[in-house]
């Protein structure tokens, strides 16, 4: 069975210091992908939402972040879902994750505290089998000036780019803290569905607790950097995820 619990992790620390906010990310985006194995043929698909909005009325302005997964292998489901909200600066507030492995689940909040420059994490719910990087009960562990989830270190990553700019390797939070580092690696022509487009190649590196990973992702030229194709090497191959109509 492959190890789809190293696949999601990968996707979403791709899928997205400083804390000034721009203009260059949509107020409303719904995208779509097809998750495939190395062969082509069709795992599952992820769908991945962002809406931005503006401080009014006394409100400060946020942006809330959602990614959902259903991918499947003979005898074996995945159903995930992960949401974020944070500030109009891409500071992290809250970040919750529900996952849905086969037999096993789990679901999680984050909470950052953004003056107090800590993150606490709680596990609310979990199934007698636990899932791997999961712990029951409550933890707090210090966290850097505007704190990242990783649906919006996406957001920000898409930001920078588009500025003309790369984040400095950083601390992201996928329950645990993961080193991030992100990589330019020029223009390349990929094919997404029947299409062929250039797209930048950014290479993306994890660094977290007892685990190592590298893979690419592919951003358009278009004006908000849509991320259009993720190829994630595992053992059994290079799986990919797809933008469904570009």
């Amino acid at each position: 069975m492959i190890r789809l619990g190293r696949l999601l992790p990968a996707l979403l620390a791709a899928l997205a210091p400083v804390c000034g906010a721009s203009d260059a990310a949509p107020s409303s985006e719904q995208l779509r992908y097809n998750v495939n194995w190395p062969s082509g043929l069709s795992l599952g698909e992820a769908s991945l939402r962002f809406t931005k909005t503006p401080a009014a009325a006394g409100q400060p302005g946020r942006i809330d972040g959602e990614l959902t997964i259903d991918a499947s292998i003979p005898g074996f489901q995945v159903a995930d879902r992960y949401s974020s909200r944070a500030t109009t600066g891409y500071c992290s507030v809250q970040f919750d994750k529900k996952l849905r492995h086969g037999t096993r689940q789990a679901d999680e909040v984050m909470h950052f505290d953004q003056q107090h420059m800590t993150a606490s994490r709680e596990t609310l719910n979990a199934s007698h089998e636990p899932v791997e990087g999961v712990d029951l009960g409550k933890s707090e562990a210090s966290a850097p000036a505007c704190a990242k989830d990783a649906l919006t270190y996406l957001s920000f990553l898409r930001n920078e780019l588009a500025e003309g700019r790369l984040p400095q390797q950083q601390p992201v939070f996928f329950g645990a803290a993961y080193d991030v580092r992100v990589d330019f690696r020029g223009t390349e022509t990929v094919k997404v569905g029947d299409a062929s487009m250039q797209a930048d190649r950014v290479n993306v590196s994890l660094h977290g607790p007892g685990s190592e990973m590298s893979f690419i992702v592919f951003f358009a030229h278009d004006a908000v950097r849509t991320p259009v194709l993720f190829r994630v090497p595992l053992a059994l191959g290079t799986f990919s995820m797809e933008l469904a109509k570009p």
